[in-house]
């Protein structure tokens, strides 16, 4: 079953201080939200996907991994202590069921079934109950990375045009950058979790085209040729989640906001983007 991406989780040390940042950056943000295990968020709404800036919020309410069970809330608190950036990639899901069963089918390692419900904030005001289905599955060429499927109960909730208009003109995701060392493996997981092809996309490269947006995995000497110096003092000896790429309306508007609200960016001919310094530990790459 053929997969596009949903959203992409984005751990942060200060929640409020990324969203001020977030929002300098253009992107209209969600009123902040709270799990009932322990994190709390505030997104980016897209055209179909969304990004996940989240943040640990409340420590006492994290419940640990046991036996076979995967914790959300505490696999994000343990990633955190190595730094922010991405933690982890997510799929849509139609059937969370149909998608257990050929991920075993493919011999991927899936942990059991978790879902929970969550309040949200109307554009009025009003709150409103959401509530997911998730399928988590890891692999040992991505020990560090997580991975889920995400199925919406009330997707009528959840988006909403007034939370998908940004002033930098941003619509969605056309990239997600990987590093490793070891990019076949990578990539052949990554196919097998989207149910779609891998293709050689320049030297260094591989891609997988998902039917919403492109899973790209470099090796680190592809990745610093791409974006020069963004990899300085990182450990690229395990893979890791880099940044991605969001297309937006046009790029010079993009580039006169960011002028003016003095953030730091550099620009190629493929992109203007930002160093994970600037991006809480990822490439925020934004093109036309």
């Amino acid at each position: 079953m053929p997969r596009g991406i949903d959203h992409l989780v984005l751990v942060v040390n200060d929640l409020k201080k990324a969203r001020i940042i977030y929002e300098t950056m253009g992107f209209t943000m969600t009123p902040q939200a709270q799990h009932p295990f322990g994190t709390g968020n505030t997104l980016v709404q897209l055209d179909g996907c969304f990004l996940e800036v989240l943040s640990v919020t409340k420590p006492e309410d994290i419940f640990e991994a046991s036996g076979e069970d995967f914790s959300f809330p505490a696999f994000n608190r343990d990633y955190l202590k190595a730094g922010e950036g991405m933690s982890m990639l997510v799929l849509d899901s139609r059937d969370e069921q149909a998608d257990r069963a050929e991920f075993l089918s493919k011999d991927l390692h899936v942990y059991p079934p978790f879902e929970f419900k969550r309040q949200t904030t109307m554009p009025s005001g009003e709150q409103a109950t959401v509530g997911f289905s998730l399928t988590f599955l890891g692999d040992p060429a991505l020990e560090k990375l997580a991975f889920f499927t995400c199925k919406h109960w009330r997707p009528d909730l959840f988006w909403k045009p007034e939370y998908q208009r940004h002033s930098n003109g941003a619509l969605t995701i056309v990239d997600v950058f990987v590093v490793a060392p070891n990019t076949k493996k990578a990539v052949a997981f990554l196919a097998a979790f989207a149910d779609a092809p891998q293709t050689e996309t320049a030297p260094g490269v591989l891609s997988v085209n998902t039917t919403r947006g492109n899973l790209s995995v470099f090796t680190p000497d592809a990745f610093n040729r791409r974006f020069p110096d963004a990899l300085n003092g990182k450990d690229t000896s395990s893979a890791f989640f880099a940044g991605f790429d969001i297309k937006v309306d046009d790029i010079a508007t993009t580039e006169v906001l960011w002028a003016k609200n003095e953030i730091s960016y550099q620009v190629d001919d493929e992109c203007t983007w930002l160093a994970p310094s600037e991006g809480f530990g990822c490439v925020i790459s934004l093109s036309a």
